[in-house]
């Protein structure tokens, strides 16, 4: 991120605001693996690429590798977008469904919808990413499947929030020309540190300012959750195209907003 913006040239400031977790000794994936292997699951759906990775590592504390790759590979796999594609091409375990871009859980179901595959009666498992993503399960709820969601890691503030808590100053200072979000799960830190902070108010008075720039759909909607307007929104919905095309449509939305 940091090469990306400076090759724009933009001054970057970069600040860590969440962890992965990985979730130990942990019994959902225990119990999808024994389902697995008992040919009960229909339906695998993977979000993120570090997720699957989590996956697999936390059924090798309980299985061997190839017992539980093997009985993936007998399942129909859907992945949301490219990172869980990598991981499991490396695992030589087949694809079924590839959700296009922008890659959230409503082109999943466009796809199965254009190829015409139902969920209906099917036990569904979803590999969560970080917390759990209940409008899709909602969906799949509606349209007749058993939704088995399997949180296998989860996200968390760094143990450091120096620079959070600093970059929260330096924009209500107006030191930042945009707030660039690659993650919904940011948003939801920044706020509880501005809260702790005491500051949530002038941080939001503050970012109302700056131009807003979000990664993707996921992304713009959590902000809009937040109440915090989203200036722009990467298309497609990826770390290059968002730097290259933020900064160059920046000037024009500043200059509306000052």
């Amino acid at each position: 991120m940091q090469a990306l913006i400076e090759r724009n040239q933009a001054i970057p400031t970069l600040v860590h605001s969440m962890d992965e977790i990985p979730l130990e000794n942990n019994e959902q994936v225990k119990t999808f693996c024994e389902m697995l292997f008992r040919e009960e699951i229909d339906l695998v759906v993977f979000l993120t690429g570090v997720g699957a990775t989590a996956l697999l590592d936390a059924a090798k504390l309980y299985y061997p590798q190839e017992q539980f790759l093997e009985a993936l590979r007998k399942t129909n796999i859907t992945v949301r977008g490219p990172k869980p594609t990598v991981v499991l091409r490396k695992w030589e375990v087949p694809i079924h469904f590839t959700a296009p871009e922008p890659n959230t859980w409503h082109e999943i179901i466009s796809i199965w919808d254009q190829q015409q595959f139902s969920v209906s009666g099917k036990r569904v498992v979803v590999q969560e990413y970080g917390k759990p993503v209940q409008e899709f399960y909602d969906e799949l709820k509606l349209r007749g499947a058993q939704v088995l969601p399997i949180a296998v890691y989860r996200w968390a503030l760094p143990e450091d929030l120096s620079g959070l808590r600093k970059a929260i100053h330096r924009t209500i200072h107006n030191e930042f020309d945009v707030l660039m979000f690659t993650s919904a799960q940011q948003i939801a830190h920044v706020l509880q540190i501005a809260e702790e902070e005491r500051l949530k108010e002038e941080w939001l008075s503050a970012a109302a300012k700056t131009m807003i720039a979000s990664v993707g759909p996921a992304c713009t909607e959590a902000l809009l959750q937040a109440e915090i307007s989203v200036d722009f929104e990467s298309s497609p919905p990826k770390m290059g195209p968002l730097v290259k095309d933020a900064i160059l449509a920046a000037p024009a939305i500043l200059a509306q907003k000052r």
